[in-house]
């Protein structure tokens, strides 16, 4: 008799990946996440080493199914990660063995949601094909989190991912993105590799027109958050410096 078929969770992460500071899991999980993360035996990830960090943590809380050092731990190839999922070509229906198995399985990412502004959704998409039961936790999400606090529209918005690396390609999406942002009302959400977080504020100031709304948020869930919303007029009066370490979201609109 074939076994039932186990299902994908996709398991929420806290938003402190490579913060000086750590949030409680307790204040940014609730603990129907933390009881289906402790008992899960198998693993897709970014990154084995920063998903054993994770788990260790929820160990802290909670006993886990299995030692840390006898999970199953499968990383998503490193193309994933730097081109994302639906620009290569990857078939992530191997990584789904042990659910076709009947055994359950985590996807998790280095921070917030997995397969949103991370890797992942090729594996929920292989998920679906398979027939694997694809079950979504509750926990932080970075881009809603920033949105809802930004005061820019969150009735009509869309997450852009990373703007060029290069001046004039990235002058020149920016004010693509304003422009669409003005005359539609849509908010443009992007992020920015945390290293060029000072380089990227500079270029929007430098852009964007003065009565133009940017919002910026990072550290979120932490004590020491950065939460700003201000015209560009504003933030020139009055600049805020941004952490090179912490991962930042940006916002403009109107």
């Amino acid at each position: 008799m074939t076994p039932a078929k186990g299902k994908l969770y996709l398991v929420p992460a806290p938003l402190d990946f490579a913060c000086d500071k750590l949030a409680p899991l307790r204040h940014v999980l609730p603990q129907a996440t933390l009881d289906i993360a402790a008992r899960l035996q198998h693993w897709i990830c970014e990154n084995a080493k920063s998903a054993r960090a994770y788990l260790v943590r929820v160990r802290e809380l909670q006993p886990l199914a299995l030692p840390i050092q006898a999970l199953d731990i499968q990383e998503l190839p490193h193309q994933v990660h730097k081109k994302g999922d639906h620009q290569v070509d990857f078939d992530a229906r191997p990584l789904l063995g042990p659910a076709l198995r009947g055994q359950d399985i985590g996807l998790v990412s280095e921070a917030g949601m997995p397969a949103v502004a991370d890797p992942g959704s090729s594996v929920v998409c292989a998920a679906h094909d398979l027939g694997v039961t694809v079950v979504p936790l509750v926990g932080p999400s970075s881009l809603l989190l920033a949105l809802a606090a930004s005061g820019l529209s969150g009735q009509n918005f869309a997450f852009v991912g990373y703007l060029p690396a290069q001046t004039a390609q990235r002058t020149q999406r920016i004010r693509e993105l304003e422009s669409l942002a003005l005359q539609t009302g849509q908010t443009q959400l992007f992020i920015e590799t945390p290293y060029r977080n000072e380089a990227m504020l500079q270029s929007l100031l430098e852009v964007l027109d003065a009565q133009t709304r940017l919002a910026v948020a990072g550290g979120l869930t932490l004590e020491d958050a950065l939460l700003r919303s201000d015209k560009v007029a504003g933030w020139k009066s009055r600049r805020t410096s941004l952490d090179k370490n912490m991962p930042v979201v940006f916002a403009i609109g109107r």
